[in-house]
């Protein structure tokens, strides 16, 4: 019985040493985020985008409308509500509507409060008021745009007629003329004020015809199994795969996404096993938007995530956690990408439920937090403290501040030996491990030479090197060069 509990002993201390040194091997990661794959973002591939009719007026694209005739700006009084007019010399958020895209050529009008604007008593007036939540035909126009300047526009509305401005309190839609003359009252000037360019845009713009071919072709020749090779052979340890919410549903998610991106997410895990590389599953869109970006899957730019979407998201973690939650090669699951405008406390009770659907699955696989942008990144250190193997996710660009605007290149490497070192080491004071989860050698610095963008890179390697869990590079692919880190470690700009 001595010697039965002494081989007890041997084998559980072999046991626990395997495991010690497995995760000391694992982490810290040295990643890179495989970005616009699974989850689009036009910047990184516009011309995944061209073959769209009217690519500049996809889902979201917020746009003011100015009458020829009278040289002043559609408006939706009190940002909705009650009857459009054209009264304003200059144009702002009353102004401004957001398109929801229906066709090719077909559109509903989104205003500042969230209403659609549409003809009055369902359709049966041919006044124009911002009133409905849903949009349906009533809410729906057709745009029609001048061959020789596309940004002169009529606007068709569902009664087969055309919207004109009578006088700055008076639009209808119930014109028939068809000049293009700046006085005719039904012609209006096109003002794109911005554009997004995410999953939802491309897959609408395509539409169902054609979305699903044009989505397998990019999932199939974006990235492959020599990426993860030439990976695995350039240092690299793990990936950051970006995925959206309706990859649970796949292959019927909700339309306008189509299926395929689940499969090849299957595929990334078996390459990724093949070259000993870890995978990181990142929920990086989530139903209703956390955050208003491109890359949230959003259709309009609003931010509507909160408490009543917190069970939809967690069975999307549920759904990931129980397909790859036992998988060798799992590096961990990310629940939420870089939330910003959200309720603290709701990100606070999505974190603690999608942790248990993880732990539901696997009672040890890295479960990764990520800090919401608009806040300080020690707002979480306190609630992490309370869970175990939980990684707190921060990201540190050179970017997206006006304080690094005039930075040149040694203010820029001295802030990230001294700021963004000392913010790591205050992150890194707590139970949880910690992760640059997002960082790139890209800056605003003009002019800089190949010495310079390989000295800001070495600086930012060597500080975030000290992250518990390690750092992954946005992104592996991207049309800027120094954006990608292939094309970074191809022509010696870094070395990992």
């Amino acid at each position: 019985m001595g010697n039965l509990n002494y081989l007890t002993f041997l084998l559980v201390l072999s046991f626990t040493y395997h495991h010690l040194v497995s995760v000391a091997q694992n982490v810290p990661f040295k990643a890179v985020n495989l970005g616009n794959w699974l989850v689009a973002e036009g910047w990184m591939k516009p011309s995944l985008f061209d073959g769209i009719i009217n690519k500049d007026l996809l889902d979201g694209t917020q746009v003011q409308l100015m009458s020829t005739k009278l040289q002043r700006y559609l408006t939706a009084e009190d940002g909705g509500g009650t009857a459009l007019v054209a009264n304003r010399d200059s144009a702002s958020g009353w102004e401004t509507f957001r398109l929801w895209r229906v066709s090719d050529t077909s559109f509903n009008f989104k205003v500042f409060n969230k209403q659609f604007v549409g003809l009055e008593n369902q359709g049966s007036g041919n006044k124009l008021v911002a009133v409905s939540t849903t949009p349906s035909d009533p809410e729906t126009f057709k745009i029609i745009r001048n061959n020789d300047d596309p940004l002169k526009i009529r606007i068709q509305a569902s009664n087969g007629l055309f919207l004109q401005v009578h006088s700055d309190a008076s639009v209808t839609a119930d014109y028939q003329g068809t000049s293009w003359e700046d006085s005719d009252p039904s012609l209006f000037r096109l003002n794109i004020v911005k554009t997004l360019q995410g999953e939802y845009q491309l897959t609408n713009g395509y539409g169902l015809d054609r979305a699903p071919q044009v989505m397998q072709d990019h999932w199939s020749s974006y990235i492959n199994e020599d990426d993860f090779r030439f990976m695995s052979e350039n240092g690299l340890t793990a990936v950051r795969i970006p995925v959206g919410w309706w990859i649970a549903q796949d292959p019927n998610p909700p339309k306008p996404f189509v299926g395929g991106s689940l499969a090849t997410l299957d595929k990334a895990f078996t390459w990724a096993q093949n070259h000993g590389i870890k995978v990181i599953v990142d929920l990086h869109a989530v139903e209703g938007s956390q955050n208003g970006n491109d890359h949230s899957g959003t259709r309009d730019g609003y931010i509507e995530w909160g408490d009543s979407y917190i069970s939809k998201t967690v069975a999307v973690i549920d759904f990931l956690a129980e397909r790859y939650g036992n998988r060798p090669n799992l590096g961990g699951i990310e629940l939420m990408n870089e939330p910003s405008g959200v309720n603290l406390d709701s990100l606070k009770n999505y974190y603690h439920a999608a942790y248990d659907a993880v732990r539901n699955h696997n009672p040890s696989a890295y479960v990764i937090m990520s800090n919401p942008l608009d806040h300080d990144s020690k707002v979480l250190l306190s609630f992490v403290g309370g869970f175990d193997r939980v990684v707190l996710d921060v990201h540190y660009y050179n970017l997206y501040s006006s304080r690094f605007n005039n930075m040149n290149v040694q203010q820029n490497i001295d802030y990230i030996n001294n700021e963004r070192a000392s913010d790591l080491s205050s992150v890194s004071s707590t139970n949880a491990l910690t992760f640059v989860g997002e960082w790139t050698a890209e800056w605003s610095t003009q002019g800089a030479a190949k010495e310079d963008y390989q000295r800001f890179a070495q600086a930012q390697v060597d500080v975030y090197s000290r992250a518990t869990f390690g750092w992954a590079y946005w992104a592996y692919k991207c049309r800027y060069e120094h954006w990608s880190l292939k094309w970074m470690l191809e022509n010696g700009y870094i070395k990992l």
